[in-house]
């Protein structure tokens, strides 16, 4: 009697490792799912914007998510390390003497962008060109061998010269025309937004 008990306990404690193994080896499994292929990386500014008052989801934001929950895509915010200013007069200031001096603001945390094959990249306008930090990330970056689609939100300029300064950059990347929404749309007429976004989504 006391074998076949021993023998029962050894035979229980290997399918307790079996099984605890097995378990592990699938929770490993699990963490390593592998992402979408797609990705959406975007700045937005919060607080008070042109024309449509002080806001607490930015006006590139409000398209990036769109995008990301029709697409099933993966999502990177680019947050400047140093805030812009709340007010809109001293965040075009700061914007206007970055844009001068070419800088590169640093923002917080990256990504890696190597296994992605297309990347949405969204931001602003401001005096008529991407916001420095913006270009900091796609300078960081290589953007070889991938489909870029940019799409901005604006007051009046459209997408300026962006996607001829992304193309200029990463010439190895096939880089789609933008889509350019008015921010005053992004906020007031979500609806109108949508259809903007999936027209474009389309072509």
């Amino acid at each position: 009697m006391k074998l076949k008990s021993i023998a029962a306990f050894l035979f229980m404690a290997a399918v307790t490792v079996f099984t605890s193994g097995a378990e592990g080896a699938q929770s490993k499994t699990e963490q390593k799912k592998e992402h979408s292929g797609v990705l959406v990386v975007y700045f937005s500014r919060t607080g008070e914007n042109y024309n449509v008052g002080k806001i607490t989801e930015g006006n590139t934001a409000v398209l990036a998510k769109l995008i990301a929950s029709k697409t099933g895509a993966d999502v990177f915010e680019i947050v400047p390390e140093k805030a812009y200013p709340e007010t809109y007069k001293e965040c075009t200031e700061v914007a206007q003497a970055e844009r001068r001096s070419n800088a590169r603001p640093a923002y917080k945390g990256d990504i890696d962008i190597s296994g992605y094959s297309t990347v949405y990249l969204g931001y602003p306008i401001w005096w008529g060109d991407m916001p420095m930090c913006v270009y900091n990330f796609i300078e960081k970056h290589d953007f070889s061998g991938k489909t870029v689609f940019p799409f901005c939100t604006h007051e009046g300029s459209g997408a300026g010269g962006t996607v001829r300064s992304i193309r200029q950059i990463h010439k190895n990347a096939a880089v789609r025309n933008a889509l350019a929404v008015k921010g005053s749309v992004a906020q007031k007429d979500r609806r109108e937004a949508e259809r903007l976004v999936n027209e474009w989504l389309k072509k």
